[in-house]
């Protein structure tokens, strides 16, 4: 069998338990486009066989999200899973449309992003989150990224969580751009839902 088949990848599987599951139901070399945090879900290119040989052409093309971000609490992982590290008031002034857009609208164009330390990076020849794990500090070097578009989409002010739609360049973590946007807003954050 060879060729690429989609994914809607669901919550809590990784990229690799997904190709895992395709490699033992196939017997055939199972590749991904594109490593999706394991809380996200959304579309995820399987390729199968002969397929891999497209990874080259596929992995370097630019992603879309559909985030949702809770302002106000902060994890030890970034993410709704993590251990509550640090709980911040939420300015009201931070949840103004008018504020939320000025901020978001300030992280177009090309910059440099530093990943979270809860990432599959490697540093040393060891992933980023191993160190992590053991409590480990080490030196991250920012990464060059691009966001071409982002738009607000939805304020929900009860709940203190902003929606928003982001198109990036590869190798953009949307954990680390929600964290320096909370920080724009005056604010902690925990990132719920991507897409």
């Amino acid at each position: 069998m060879d060729g690429i088949i989609i994914i809607n990848k669901p919550k809590n599987y990784t990229s690799h338990d997904i190709v895992y599951k395709i490699k033992k139901a196939t017997g055939e070399k199972v590749g991904h486009t594109g490593t999706l945090d394991p809380l996200a879900t959304g579309v995820l290119p399987i390729l199968i066989g002969k397929g891999t040989l497209c990874s080259k052409y596929l992995i370097n093309h630019d992603k879309t999200y559909q985030v949702e971000l809770k302002l106000g609490i902060k994890t030890k992982t970034a993410d709704s899973e993590g251990k509550i590290i640090e709980e911040k008031e939420v300015p009201e002034e931070a949840l103004k449309e008018e504020t939320i857009k000025k901020v978001l609208s300030s992280f177009l164009g090309k910059q440099k992003q530093i990943p979270p330390m809860y990432s599959a990076i490697k540093v040393k020849g060891k992933k980023l989150y191993e160190y992590a794990r053991k409590g480990e500090k080490i030196e991250i070097e920012p990464r060059n990224i691009e966001i071409y578009k982002i738009e607000l989409k939805n304020v929900d002010k009860a709940n203190k969580v902003i929606s928003f739609e982001v198109s990036c360049s590869k190798g953009t973590y949307i954990r680390s751009l929600c964290e320096d946007i909370a920080k724009k807003l005056g604010t902690v954050r925990i990132y719920v839902k991507l897409k």
